[in-house]
């Protein structure tokens, strides 16, 4: 018997992306992204153009989405849409217009959790990739997140640790601003760091219990390090940039190995994934191959394109969540603070 073929139209405006995609079951039609530039010369997101941005970009990024799909919105069978974690007003955009059309359209509407959606990309049909089987280990890494988390079935997830302070995009982001790299200045610190001395310069990694992450007292340490040399020296950043680049992000991901590790000896499970926008760093990428390898686990990493901010990754979880008939009432609200649980 041919299965039922499930139209879903995602949006995602949680932070400064604009994105829609549709999805026909697990498979991608059309994956749209709007960026935002103008956040650059402020060197970092402004809540306010974010939102407004959202405004303007959302209906020509949804009319293009099903355009590429070559879909009519009378043949979606329901509207996903980022709930949260992120910012209120960017949030309040995607989901005001998300329950709108789902009730011009009279079709189900599915509220989806931004973090739960970047574990979940894993399950995007994707040409042959053969996805986690459950129970597996999700490090979810991004700008305001650093989570591990056991995932037991596409609706069933439990975080094990998670960062007390700073996430680890904000970390590389951080860094980056002190070396005076431009926003977004993560993907620099990767470009520089391929071509530096990772041992060169030591920095302190936090020694925190269990499975929980700290990154605040890194940047600090790395903040009174460059001072220091530039007292010395006033060309210290300029003449070793590759190297304390590669320096940061060698200590950066030892401390998510670090903590990936003890999670796999406690739970037993050694199928491990990454998700989120940090994922898309090379260090990173290459680290947990690294230990893939050297450790007998079974490691999944997503496709770059599923990395950062997207609607696939909505599309695919409302899915699971649309087989299961969990849908949304039209009085559902946006949440800045959303745990996956």
């Amino acid at each position: 018997m041919q299965r039922e073929t499930i139209h879903i139209l995602a949006i995602e405006s949680s932070c400064d992306d604009t994105a829609a995609a549709v999805l026909a079951n697990d498979r991608v039609l059309s994956n749209v992204v709007a960026n935002q530039a103008v956040h650059r010369e402020y060197g970092g997101v402004v809540p306010e153009l974010a939102s407004r941005a959202h405004q303007q970009n959302i209906v020509p990024v949804v009319s293009q989405a099903l355009a590429k799909a070559n879909i009519d919105k009378k043949q979606l069978s329901a509207i996903a849409f980022t709930s949260g974690p992120g910012l209120m007003g960017s949030l309040l955009v995607g989901a005001s217009f998300a329950k709108s059309l789902a009730l011009g359209l009279d079709i189900p509407l599915i509220e989806v959790n931004h973090m739960r959606a970047h574990i979940l990309a894993h399950f995007i049909s994707n040409g042959g990739h053969k996805p986690p089987t459950f129970p597996f280990l999700a490090l979810t890494i991004s700008g305001g997140h650093t989570q591990i988390v056991r995932v037991n079935g596409p609706l069933e997830m439990e975080v094990l640790g998670q960062t007390k302070d700073d996430a680890v995009g904000e970390a590389f982001d951080k860094s980056a601003k002190l070396l005076g790299l431009p926003y977004p200045g993560g993907p620099l610190v990767d470009q520089y760091a391929q071509k530096g001395d990772a041992l060169r310069f030591p920095f302190p990694r936090p020694k925190m219990p269990g499975l929980d992450f700290s990154f605040s007292g890194l940047k600090t340490g790395i903040l009174y390090f460059l001072q220091k040399q530039q007292r010395e020296n006033p060309h210290f950043v300029a003449e070793n940039l590759e190297d304390i680049c590669a320096s940061i992000q060698y200590t950066i991901t030892g401390i998510l190995m670090d903590k990936l590790k003890k999670a796999v000896k406690q739970t037993g499970i050694s199928e491990v994934a990454i998700g989120g926008g940090v994922s898309a760093n090379s260090g990173i990428r290459k680290a947990l191959v690294q230990e893939g390898k050297k450790r007998g686990w079974t490691v999944h990493i997503p496709k770059l394109e599923y990395c950062t901010d997207n609607a696939a990754m909505i599309g695919i979880t409302g899915y699971f969540k649309y087989r299961e008939k969990l849908f949304s009432a039209v009085d559902v609200t946006a949440k800045a603070r959303y745990t996956i649980r």
